[in-house]
């Protein structure tokens, strides 16, 4: 059954054609004016409109227009007593689907309605098709981005597109199952001035189903929380927000979105452990070289900015090589990754170990000047020589250290010539002594300091 609006000013023509129509199974409502109709049209839904094409306060032409305008879903049939061509193809081009001329057989005209309503379902199952085709070319986006920021920009794009949310929150969830947010996109700044995701981020917790969170700061106090879940693991939120109650009917697309989303963050994921193995040295798990250049090319564009400081420890183990060749190159392993626990031990955990090659490691002391970093220097020296590594292999072996330290912006401004300078203090030791600290000189000399009874560091 379905609903139809008759609109005739001839009140034969609406009995008629009414009565022949509910007798088929339709349901039928007439009226004779276009102000009826923008009236019917808006007070109830329709499947298809039936107008006659001349009306006395305007024409079935207006009548059409109005309806495809406001109520594209609905299909219109003209029916008119004119039998000229041109109100046919005015009328056709204007939307309608059927053109019927007077008289109009009882049959005909069903006939014509049941072919729009055909038409109508077949339009109304393309939209479907095509949301359902956008849901998937949008999903296969999400889940196919390897960017974090781009993911951001994707997925809060698509949640508002799909849910008509007037903002949208992704917050990733970290292996201890706090959320930390990622990114966001319509939300205003005096929003994120009020602390919006530091207000919503304790209440998300670890529940893995779709909530309403009530009581929201700012323009939006409701929010729709969606958790993007993988298997077993809660791998992020999207937070949608909402003036008022979260639209229905929105489910389906967001719980697709969802998994897509767990996806890229599982890959993003992925990609951060690979990107760690990079950086890792592979006997002592410190970073290694690749790592350190990237590190050194932001803090001095950092510090630049800042005016801020920070120095560089260079590092060499005295005699090394007759570990090696006493002992065997599988001790002289060992022992490289005893010194790295050592070195680690010695500094800040926000400070940067490197094993530069071989036996030399790098230390990037951040917001360090050269005071301070010859203080650590001396500590490491100190643990080192006062360490007997390899005791419980019952190796009990003793070792030393030259160390070499630079300063930024005080010894150099720019990354090479930092390394080489604290590389030349390290080795004027080699040269010397042997387990000492240098301090590098702007004139490409090093300057030893004076040894430290009771060192203290950063």
């Amino acid at each position: 059954m379905a609903r139809l609006l008759l609109v005739d000013d001839e009140k034969i023509a609406r009995t008629l054609y009414g009565d022949y129509l509910r007798s088929v199974g339709h349901e039928v409502a007439a009226v004779a004016s276009i102000q009826e109709v923008r009236e019917a049209l808006a007070q109830s839904p329709y499947d298809v409109v039936v107008t006659d094409l001349i009306l006395p306060s305007g024409d079935g032409m207006e009548v059409l227009r109005h309806t495809k305008e406001h109520y594209p879903c609905i299909e219109v049939v003209v029916i008119t007593g004119l039998d000229k061509v041109d109100p046919a193809v005015r009328a056709i081009k204007s939307g309608a689907a059927e053109y019927l001329v007077k008289p109009v057989a009882p049959e005909v005209l069903q006939h014509a309605v049941n072919r729009a309503l055909a038409t109508r379902e077949l339009l109304t199952e393309n939209a479907a098709l095509r949301r359902y085709v956008s849901l998937l070319e949008t999903g296969q986006r999400i889940s196919t981005t390897l960017d974090r920021s781009r993911l951001t920009e994707t997925a809060c794009t698509a949640f508002l597109a799909m849910t008509s949310a007037s903002a949208a929150m992704l917050f990733q969830v970290d292996g201890n199952g706090r959320p930390r947010l990622l990114g966001t996109q319509g939300l205003t700044v005096q929003a994120q001035e009020a602390a919006l995701p530091a207000h919503l981020a304790p209440r998300l917790g670890a529940s893995r189903e779709v909530r309403v969170l009530d009581g929201l700061p700012g323009p939006w106090p409701r929010a729709l929380a969606v958790p993007a879940i993988e298997g077993e693991d809660l791998l992020g939120y999207v937070l949608l927000l909402y003036p008022g109650s979260p639209p229905e009917g929105i489910a389906e697309a967001t719980g697709y979105l969802a998994r897509c989303l767990a996806l890229a963050l599982r890959n993003l994921g992925r990609i951060a452990e690979v990107e760690d193995l990079a950086y890792l040295d592979d006997l002592t798990h410190l970073f290694n070289t690749r790592y350190l250049h990237l590190v050194l090319d932001r803090e001095v564009k950092g510090a630049q900015q800042t005016q801020s400081v920070f120095s560089l420890l260079f590092l060499d183990l005295d005699y090394f090589k007759s570990i090696n060749d006493t002992h065997g190159h599988l001790v002289g392993s060992q022992l490289l990754v005893e010194m790295a626990r050592v070195l680690k031990g010695c500094v800040r955990d926000h400070d940067v170990a490197v094993r530069y090659g071989g036996d030399e490691y790098v230390v990037l002391l951040r917001s360090t000047d050269s005071g301070g970093a010859l203080k650590v220097a001396e500590r490491i020296r100190r643990t080192v020589e006062n360490h007997r590594f390899l005791a419980r292999e019952g190796h009990s072996l003793a070792l030393s250290t030259c160390i070499g330290v630079a300063s930024f912006p005080e010894h150099a401004q720019d990354k090479s010539t930092l390394l080489d300078l604290a590389d030349r203090a390290m080795y004027r030791g080699k040269k010397g002594t042997r387990n000492v600290v240098y301090v590098a000189a702007k004139d490409l000399e090093a300057t030893p300091p004076a040894r430290h009874s009771q060192p203290t560091g950063s």
